[in-house]
């Protein structure tokens, strides 16, 4: 069985970063052990007066346990981070324990600006994991802050712009990098991921339709399942396939339940997300 790590927060009510990474990535059959970053009573969207422990002096005391006992781990996937410290942390475990793969989805940014209680320097940070790693999954938001490029509407985008960031995004360091929400102004009802390989160049795609909804937690649920498909050898198409496809399940499951505006009921498509990933 492989074996791997998270390291982001949880939030104990709202199923988003370990709380939605731990059992997708399990139920795909991949051991997932986690490096808690903070502990929030919920997530931050749509919730008030929530608590938060910052765990950030913790982070290097478990590195340094785990490198003690000789823990290996076939690959690391990194969320929503608290602060550009824990990002130069993160870089640290790579050093020291060398994770086979290095995932980063670099959760600081949406709609055209950085979630509350960011400032511009968790930008440079995210940049420079984003540079150690192996896959990187921003949105339009994050790539276009990391680049210094415009930032454009969903809806309004062209082949031109799209390649550019990513073209920039693997300039940065990253191998292979992966764009989520992606809508081209041409294809109004679709949305999609492109990715593009540094070494060879090659552009892989999967578009599907677009559901104009939005719940919290879809984009932490895309990146542990496609970081877990990858992690079982799944193609890089199928992987951001397999991921979309489940988010797009999870989306339908929750619609027209108004008791479910601060999450998806991803539970519910768990059994269809095993079959996909065994096919």
């Amino acid at each position: 069985m492989k074996k791997v790590v998270t390291i982001q927060d949880i939030s104990c009510f709202g199923k988003c970063s370990v709380t939605v990474a731990l059992p997708v990535i399990s139920a795909m059959g991949v051991e997932c052990a986690v490096i808690p970053t903070a502990v929030l009573s919920t997530h931050t969207a749509g919730f008030k007066g929530f608590t938060f422990r910052d765990l950030t002096e913790d982070i290097p005391a478990v590195t340094a346990h785990w490198k003690k006992e000789g823990l290996t781990f076939d690959g690391l996937y990194t969320g929503y981070l608290g602060s550009p410290e824990q990002a130069a942390m993160i870089e640290s475990f790579i050093d020291e324990i060398r994770p086979a793969m290095v995932f980063a989805d670099p959760a600081m940014a949406d709609n055209g600006k950085l979630y509350t209680g960011f400032g511009p320097e968790i930008v440079d940070a995210m940049k420079h994991l984003c540079g150690r790693a192996d896959v990187i999954v921003p949105n339009i938001t994050e790539a276009s802050l990391m680049l210094g490029e415009e930032y454009r509407e969903p809806g309004t985008y062209d082949e031109a712009y799209i390649k550019r960031l990513l073209a920039g995004l693997c300039e940065i360091g990253a191998k292979t990098a992966a764009v989520t929400g992606v809508r081209y102004e041409s294809r109004p009802n679709e949305q999609g991921i492109i990715a593009l390989r540094r070494e060879t160049g090659e552009f892989t795609e999967y578009f599907h339709e677009n559901i104009p909804v939005s719940f919290h937690g879809t984009g932490d649920l895309f990146a542990a399942v496609m970081f877990a498909a990858l992690i079982r050898g799944k193609a890089l198409r199928d992987a951001m396939r397999i991921a979309a496809e489940n988010v797009l399940n999870s989306i339908r499951a929750t619609m027209g339940d108004p008791d479910y505006w601060y999450s998806v009921k991803f539970e519910q498509c768990i059994p269809q997300l095993i079959r996909m990933t065994e096919e």
